[in-house]
Formats: structure tokens, sequence, C-alpha cells
């Protein structure tokens, strides 16, 4: 009996040993990113499939997206510590860079790549062409944003001086232009989708053109931090840009209706059949990129479209700016 005790004693003491020289590895929590999201839209399908597929847990992400109206606000946010991850048009970047902040932002991952708007028009035009809008007022977006950049690329792409033939309206904020339109603004508005489908659904307007198909290819939404922050969290970077890479290939492969329900619990006001047609606009017109890379000939487009818009005298370099390390 005592034998049977000593051996019994001696099991439980190596088994103790051996929890104290290989214990048992932690599982770690999911690392919180917190990402400035500068418009809620359709047109971030990819990223929200991302969520709810549980791409970003994958990778050990717990993702928070914080509305953040603006890409001037998107940038002083994630400067100031507030976000980690700023998402917004990769010009922003070329703004905070010219200021001469030393840990400025780079971009690390591309997400759309033509611009997301629809021209809406208030008055109804069976078989529209671009010469219509001469003459008209136009809300445009805020001078300086993509949204009111690639538009004025767009026009000048099919012939329209967007100085002299149109009145581009600047003065009016994102966020407000479809309630600025709705109230009696403008001839003709750019709207994101669902913004467009709901102005065109409740009858103060007509979707007429698609923005991205008038003026093709243009880097227009991607993903930025400081360069500290990429630098000194490069698992989570990687993690991030597997997780958005994951998105766009769900949402290349499938179809709208699936695409649909995956992104249903973001878009709780809209049907799915709502949300399908303003998936099928988006897919129809190729709106996002095949990986999240940002190449380089998609940067200098980008820097000449902020040339002829005015905003940009000094092109800066590419390498400076983003970081394809983790594409």
């Amino acid at each position: 009996m005592k034998r049977i005790i000593i051996a019994c004693v001696s099991l439980l003491l190596l088994v103790l040993l051996v929890f104290l020289v290989f214990p048992k590895k932690q599982v770690n929590k999911n690392e919180k990113v917190r990402i400035a999201e500068v418009t809620h839209s359709i047109f971030y399908a990819p990223q929200y499939v991302a969520i709810s597929e549980g791409f970003f847990e994958d990778e050990g992400i717990d993702v928070e997206l914080i509305l953040t109206p603006g890409a001037d606000k998107v940038t002083a946010a994630v400067l100031s510590g507030d976000v980690e991850i700023g998402f917004c048009g990769p010009e922003a970047t070329i703004y905070v860079y010219q200021s001469g902040e030393k840990d400025y932002l780079k971009t690390f991952a591309q997400l759309t790549k033509k611009d997301g708007s629809f021209l809406v028009s208030r008055e109804k035009i069976d078989n529209f062409k671009i010469e219509d809008i001469k003459g008209k007022t136009i809300i445009g977006g805020r001078k300086g944003g993509m949204p009111e950049m690639t538009f004025e690329w767009a026009l000048r792409e099919n012939g329209i001086d967007p100085k002299e033939d149109v009145n581009i309206d600047t003065s009016i904020a994102f966020a407000a232009m479809q309630g600025a339109f709705i109230g009696g603004t403008g001839d003709f508005v750019t709207l994101f989708e669902p913004n467009a489908s709901a102005v065109e659904n409740e009858g103060y307007g007509y979707i007429v053109a698609s923005v991205g198909e008038l003026g093709g290819k243009a880097p227009y939404t991607s993903y930025n931090a400081r360069s500290s922050y990429i630098k000194n969290n490069k698992e989570i970077i990687s993690g991030f840009v597997k997780a958005i890479n994951n998105g766009l290939k769900f949402v290349r492969e499938n179809d709208s209706n699936t695409i649909a329900k995956s992104i249903y619990n973001f878009f709780p006001d809209m049907s799915l059949n709502e949300l399908k047609t303003s998936i099928d606009r988006y897919k129809n017109q190729d709106t996002w990129n095949e990986t999240t890379k940002l190449e380089k000939d998609s940067f200098d487009h980008l820097q000449e479209i902020m040339v002829l818009a005015g905003e940009l005298k000094e092109k800066v370099p590419f390498n400076d700016l983003v970081d394809n390390t983790y594409n």
C-alpha cells in the first residue's frame, strides 16, 4: 500500500513538473483594431464581408468600425491615435505628407479601383447623354476630395469642361449631399449606394449614369495607418490585409444575392432585393480590386487627377506613401 501511495505521489509530482516546464499556451484574445470609415456604403461590400464571414477573426483581429465623415477627419483620427487605421481616399495621405507630419500616413491596402458614385438627375431623362448636364448645377462633394476630383476627371474624359460647361457645387459636405438634393439644391447630384437608390426609390430623382464607368480606373478607397504603427504591428497589418483579400475574393466568386445575405446586418433598413440591386451595380462596373495591392501606375494616375483638379503642385514619391509589403 505504501508503495502505491509513493507511486501516486511521484506521478502527481511528475505531472506538475511537466506543467511547470511546459505551461499550457495561453490563447490570445483578438487584437482590437479601430477603423475610421469615411462613409458607410455598399461600395465597401468586401470590407463588410470580411467582418461578417469571420475573415478578420480568423486572423486574430477584432474590428471596430467608426463612421468618420470626411477624409480630413479620418486622417485626424489616425494621427491623434483615436483609431489605428484610416479608410478613405489615398489623396488624404498625400495632404498629410505635404503638411510636414513626421509620422505620416502610409497606404498599405487598396479596396476600390473606380469611383463609387452614380449621377442622379432631378428630372427624368430618356436616353441620357453626358452633354445633358451642360449648363446645369451638380452637387459634387467637397473641393479636394476624391468624389469631386474623380468626377471632374470623368467629365474631362467625356468632353465636358468642369470649369466652363457645368457648375459643380463644392460647398456641401459629402454626408449632406443627399439631403441637400432632396431639399431642392442642384439639378444633379453624385451619390454612393445605397443613397442613390434611396433617392430614386423615394421619387426624388433618377439614376442616369455611373461616374465610375465614365471616369475609368482610379485608386479610390484604401487603408492607411501611421508609418510607426505599420512598422511596429507587422502581424496585425499582415492579418488585416489577408482578411480584406479574402473579402475581395468572396465578392468576386459569389453572386450578388449571396453577398447581400452576408452584409445584410450592416444595412438593416434595406431589403435583400434592394441590396442585391446595389451590389449588381457595383459588380457591373468592375468596382473592386483583384487584390489589395496599390500599383505605382495607379498612384501616379491619382496624382495626375489631383494636379488637373488644382489640388497638387508637386508630386510625391510612391515608395514614401505606399507600403505593399503585405500584399
